[in-house]
């Protein structure tokens, strides 16, 4: 049950994340994607899910998440092509503005997204052999770093190219990885805790542990 609720948790926020990257947002100089407010999470989620789970499960929990997001773009352009009724409070352009990028977004954030989850489970793996299960913290930071450097790379690039400025394109880049790193950084001790708590109240399987039920 435990696990079911991460892997729910971790598809929220990545079908929200998808949603919204069409949105940029300025802070001063600064411009980002609104995807970054949520998609961090998924890699908070993905290293709680390793670390309590193990790869096999984070792997079934990333192609999860995979085909929640085909299902997305499936759903909103069932939608899209649907005739607008005369009184509908959304018309087609309206929809079309808001969610028409979604599929080029969901590609984008797909490709990217395979590529970067994957690597963050091996990475995260990798290094808890090299470290005897130790050095949570390091494990967290060294395979989110390079994993975000993928992600971001491959989806500034492939969502927003020929629609933005190349300069603002490597503004987006920079800016947001660096936004990443920092959350990396910070979410650490919510790994912490979050491992803590699943550990607390998990039986070993996913299911609460009896003393939960009570």
């Amino acid at each position: 049950m435990i696990l079911m609720g991460l892997a729910m948790a971790f598809a929220t926020v990545l079908l929200v994340a998808n949603i919204v990257a069409g949105k940029i947002f300025s802070i001063g100089d600064w411009s980002m994607s609104a995807g970054i407010i949520a998609y961090p999470l998924t890699f908070l989620l993905t290293d709680t899910i390793a670390e309590v789970y193990g790869r096999k499960a984070t792997t079934r929990v990333v192609w999860f998440g995979f085909a929640c997001s085909l299902l997305m773009t499936l759903l909103i352009y069932i939608v899209k092509v649907l005739p607008v009724a005369a009184d509908s409070i959304v018309n087609q352009a309206s929809y079309d503005n808001v969610l028409g990028n979604v599929p080029r977004i969901v590609f984008a954030s797909m490709v990217a997204y395979l590529v970067a989850q994957n690597h963050d489970v091996f990475a995260f793996h990798f290094w808890r052999r090299k470290t005897n299960g130790r050095h949570l913290w390091f494990r967290n930071n060294a395979s989110t770093a390079v994993s975000q450097l993928m992600d971001t790379a491959l989806f500034v690039s492939i969502a927003f190219w020929g629609i933005l400025p190349a300069g603002v394109l490597l503004s987006i880049f920079v800016v947001e990885y660096i936004v990443k790193i920092l959350f990396s950084i910070v979410d650490t001790p919510l790994v912490y805790a979050l491992v803590g708590i699943v550990r607390k109240y998990d039986s070993g399987d996913g299911r609460l542990a009896p003393a939960a039920v009570a």
